[in-house]
């Protein structure tokens, strides 16, 4: 299974890479020239149509082609008709057996062409709403009967366009490239290429963005507690949205609509793309939220208070607003992956970078900044980063899938084991009847040995004259109750156990003339001590403290008592001789020190010993609550 997995991965990391390549590649093929032996016609005489469609006055000098609207008539919007001729008997238009063909890498909006005064062919709708072809070429066939083949030919191409003002990107600006007349087969080869390269490579890029948001979309309603599928979906779904511009040519909407319609989406595809960025690296500012949903409110309102003529300067200001934003919000991501060290965070920077280097690259185009090609860079590098990123998101999901089984598997195992645990249970009821039993029994003989033994030892306490008789008596008759609170099983207060032990202790070191220091914080401690804790810890403090009295010569003693959430611990520090280097360097052969570490052990504790001579000793006692 683990097998097939990693074959698929790689079967989505060659598609991954092809795709990057042909994307490459077509960017590569936009840039270069294509060379032919054609005329080339790069000068015409322009007239302006008014606006009740007559022809007015020819511009007294020759205008350059290509003719950039938003360089030379910034202004200007409407219609404009380029003049010009060529000679059949020129021996570039050689063609033997041949149609002749017209082909104008771009007219935009839309072109109508004359051949001689007849028209030969149009883009689409030269009215509203205009027929938008700005990123295609146009190839017209010149008619044979139509030519001239002894004379002048004249070409009049009416190219209806908008001013650089009223668009929201400088390649929709009215505009006229250089006009080439050849063999009409050696020109449709060429703009059949120009077409795939410039509108159906990204038809099919909008179409598996589509298709991948709508996945994504899936995915985010499957798991509506995972809103990061969802926010991906629609940023994949939004981009191909964004990006029809490109490819649809008859929008039924007026120009000036269309525009704003486009420019409005760019918000929302921006807040998705932020929104999808934050709750991957598991990040949520609220703050962020809601001025992004605002700022899908403000794009429109600042669009209809600039008005249609600064649409270019209004959709500019805000595309950089959005670099910005996304900018920001992809370092805030790299930062918290980086964090978490997850292993794919240095792929997912280079698609940021190289995303946001291409919206600083658009912007720098829009601006006039870079002379790059008259194509949007953003629209062919966009879909390769987010296809990348989606595969890469679909990594994830595939892993979490796989982690869920495994967490399946193991949750099964559990259930399997504890279902053995109880039916070993069981069988164990038995045994604890017994143990139950057993105990009733140890709090038989406890309160028999109270009431008997200790009535008698306690009578021997009170009528022996011989005060080393009364002192064995009463030091049985401590441990006797010491014993029988520890059959009993009682747990005790930390607090009430902190108290005794301090009054004991202090009353034994002070009649041997021992100055003592108790230091606890823990008088209020409303936590309990088990019975045999208790009687256990007893037993060692009163054996720590009989050595201090007996063998360390020590005048003071500090005992500190310790307490956190899972642990107590005693340190009882004198500042005696301490132990003497004669017993072979283990300090567990005398003073007790065995049955101390013993006692310890038997409460799954520890007990420490550090002593040298002339240094005194110290006792660490670690005891789990």
């Amino acid at each position: 299974m683990e097998t097939m997995g990693v074959s698929r991965g790689a079967w989505v990391g060659v598609a991954v890479r092809l795709w990057v390549l042909g994307w490459m590649l077509a960017l590569v093929g936009l840039s270069v020239p294509v060379q032919a032996q054609n005329l080339v016609i790069r000068e015409a005489l322009v007239t302006q149509e008014n606006p009740d469609g007559r022809v007015g006055r020819p511009v007294l000098r020759n205008v350059s082609l290509p003719h950039d609207w938003a360089r030379e008539q910034p202004d200007f919007s409407g219609v404009l008709t380029y003049s010009a001729s060529f000679d059949l008997r020129a021996d570039t238009l050689v063609v033997p057996d041949g149609l002749l063909g017209l082909y104008i890498e771009r007219a935009c909006t839309n072109v109508e062409v004359r051949l001689n005064g007849h028209v030969i062919g149009r883009g689409g709708r030269m009215s509203e709403p205009v027929t938008r072809n700005c990123y295609r070429p146009f190839l017209f066939a010149l008619p044979s009967g139509l030519l001239e083949p002894s004379g002048r030919n004249h070409l009049d191409v009416r190219v209806v366009g908008f001013s650089a003002g009223e668009v929201a990107a400088r390649q929709r600006a009215g505009g006229l490239s250089v006009l080439e007349v050849g063999s009409y087969d050696q020109l449709r080869a060429r703009h059949d290429r120009a077409l795939f390269w410039n509108v159906t490579v990204l038809q099919i890029g909008a179409a598996v963005l589509s298709v991948m948001g709508l996945f994504m979309l899936g995915l985010g309603w499957i798991r509506r507690s995972q809103p990061v599928y969802l926010y991906f979906g629609a940023l994949l779904i939004g981009w191909s949205l964004v990006s029809a511009r490109v490819w649809w040519s008859d929008i039924p909407l007026t120009h000036a609509a269309a525009e704003v319609l486009i420019g409005c989406l760019v918000a929302p595809v921006t807040a998705f793309a932020i929104l999808f960025l934050q709750r991957h690296a598991g990040l949520r500012y609220r703050w962020v939220d809601i001025a992004l949903w605002m700022q899908c409110l403000l794009v429109p309102l600042s669009l209809a208070l600039a008005g249609r003529q600064r649409l270019f300067e209004v959709m500019n200001l805000w595309f950089a607003i959005f670099t910005l934003e996304v900018g920001v919000a992809s370092v805030d991501y790299l930062i918290q992956a980086r964090r978490a060290q997850r292993t794919s965070w240095r792929g997912v920077a280079a698609v940021m970078i190289l995303a946001v280097l291409a919206a600083v690259a658009e912007l720098g185009l829009q601006r006039g900044w870079l002379d790059l090609p008259n194509r949007h860079l953003v629209h062919f590098v966009m879909p390769v980063l987010m296809l990348v990123v989606a595969v890469q998101v679909l990594r994830e999901f595939a892993q979490a899938l796989r982690v869920a089984e495994t967490m399946r598997d193991e949750l099964e195992r559990r259930v399997h084991e504890r279902t053995v645990e109880i039916e070993r249970s069981y069988a164990h009821l038995a045994e604890l009847r017994i143990e139950q039993v057993a105990e009733a029994e140890r709090k038989r003989i406890a309160g028999d040995s109270h009431d008997d033994l200790g009535a008698k030892l306690l009578t021997i306490v009170h009528t022996s004259h011989d005060e080393r008789i009364a002192t064995l008596a009463r030091e049985a008759l401590e441990e006797m109750r010491l014993s029988v609170r520890g059959l009993t099983g009682k747990p005790v207060r930390i607090a009430d156990a902190l108290a005794d032990w301090r009054a004991e202790t202090v009353s034994r070191l002070s009649q041997a003339a021992v100055q003592v220091e108790w230091v606890s914080a823990h008088e209020l401690d409303e936590r309990n001590l088990s019975a045999r804790a208790y009687v256990q810890t007893t037993r060692i403090l009163r054996e720590a403290v009989s050595n201090i009295i007996k063998h360390s010569g020590a005048n003071a003693c500090t005992i500190r008592c310790v307490i956190d959430d899972n642990d107590f611990h005693l340190v009882i520090q004198d500042n005696g001789k301490g132990i003497p280097m004669e017993l072979d360097g283990r300090l567990d052969r005398g003073h007790g020190m065995a049955s101390m570490k013993r006692r310890a052990k038997q409460l799954a504790g520890q007990c420490l010993v550090e002593s040298g001579p002339g240094f005194g000793t110290l006792i660490r006692l670690t005891l789990p609550l």
